[in-house]
């Protein structure tokens, strides 16, 4: 038989803000599913419970002064549901699933005027029908489509979707990593994308059965493509086509770049100018240990040996570069720990530098280029001159 019982509001608070005990999550989670209207106050409680810590000024959340202002605006009207499983909330599109310390946000945050606002800082998942998620850096969540259904699931930095079979039709995701952050994605076909600072996916939440598996690229990525020859991997790098059957690889495509630099670790990829996609012929083979750049003003591509090093040590969290102009090390530095660089020194710009950074903070990068290069600077808020 089941039994009847009621949630308090404090008990939905401690589970929204990881207070929660294993046991007390899954209770939750349950009662979540029980019935619409504990799916419907829940979400409300969420949402007063997120405008209520969002600090405009800041932009971070203040869980003491959140959480006061929060109890004096919740409503008491108690609701009493039956602990079953009801099927219909599968296709309930506004559920959180919270597990550990980590979830998705589902509900928007709002300004003063009503209008839709995520930090600059947070790292986003968009669905295909525009809703935006924000995704905690190191949660254990559930991840759900816009109807609801379940489609994978985040591990600390890494979003996993379920390993199915083809659909007839493609939807997609679109993951976003902001300055001096890195997060990664596995897809349904089992390929691991390392996304880096700055840089945005979008790519389907599944593939279609007998179609080529397409992903879209800004930014920098690395990938490691599960092996499939009747389903190549394209990686589209706005203008440039990088094609797969399984290797890995890493491709820089940051808008704002010159250049798209596609460099492979293992395997073989074919790189095709859009214009030329249709004919073979035109497409320029990569061997491991070699380096294809693009130059996305003449449409010219050339391959030289490289040391793959230099372009994958950023999933290590580590800044390498050799014989770099500074003014591409700033851009770097600045996707890397998310500040903003104002170099007033032109030619320091074209000076070349070879340097490695690790676990330095940005104070002690420039404190390293002072002392070695004799570099003038000044640091205000989150901003760099050089002067």
């Amino acid at each position: 038989m089941n039994r009847l019982y009621y949630v308090k509001d404090q008990k939905i608070i401690d589970y929204l803000m990881g207070k929660a005990s294993a046991e007390e999550q899954l209770q939750m989670e349950e009662w979540i599913l029980s019935s619409p209207q504990n799916t419907a106050r829940f979400n409300k409680l969420k949402s007063g419970y997120i405008a209520s810590t969002f600090d405009k000024t800041s932009k971070e959340i203040e869980v003491n002064q959140g959480y006061e202002a929060f109890l004096k605006a919740i409503d008491k009207t108690p609701i009493f549901s039956y602990r079953r499983l009801n099927p219909v909330l599968k296709y309930a599109a506004v559920i959180v699933f919270v597990l550990g310390s980590g979830y998705l946000l589902t509900s928007r945050l709002l300004n003063e005027r009503g209008d839709f606002v995520v930090p600059e800082d947070a790292i986003t998942l968009q669905l295909d029908n525009g809703d935006i998620r924000i995704v905690s850096e190191d949660g254990t969540s559930l991840i759900v489509d816009s109807e609801g259904n379940l489609v994978g699931k985040q591990e600390g930095k890494r979003l996993m979707y379920d390993q199915e079979e083809g659909v007839d039709e493609m939807v997609y995701n679109t993951l976003k990593v902001p300055y001096g952050k890195r997060f990664n994605v596995g897809l349904s076909d089992g390929t691991i994308v390392f996304l880096n600072a700055g840089s945005s996916l979008r790519y389907p939440v599944k593939f279609v059965q007998g179609k080529e598996r397409r992903v879209y690229l800004k930014g920098e990525a690395f990938f490691d493509v599960i092996k499939d020859p009747e389903h190549p991997f394209i990686v589209d790098a706005t203008g440039l086509d990088v094609q797969v059957l399984g290797t890995k690889f890493n491709v820089s495509s940051y808008p704002e770049d010159a250049f798209v630099n596609t460099v492979l670790v293992e395997g073989s990829v074919n790189i095709f100018p859009k214009n030329n996609r249709n004919d073979q012929r035109k497409g320029s083979l990569l061997h491991p240990g070699q380096k294809a750049q693009w130059d996305r003003l003449n449409g010219g591509i050339s391959i030289e040996e490289t040391d793959t090093y230099l372009y994958t040590a950023w999933m290590k969290g580590k800044i390498v570069f050799k014989h770099m102009p500074f003014k591409h090390i700033i851009k770097k530095l600045e996707r890397h720990y998310n500040v903003e660089i104002i170099n007033h020194n032109e030619t320091l710009g074209d000076e070349f530098f070879t340097a490695s950074f690790d676990v330095e903070t940005i104070e002690m990068v420039f404190r390293t280029f002072q002392k070695n290069y004799g570099l003038k600077y000044s640091i205000e808020d989150n901003r760099i001159i050089i002067n």
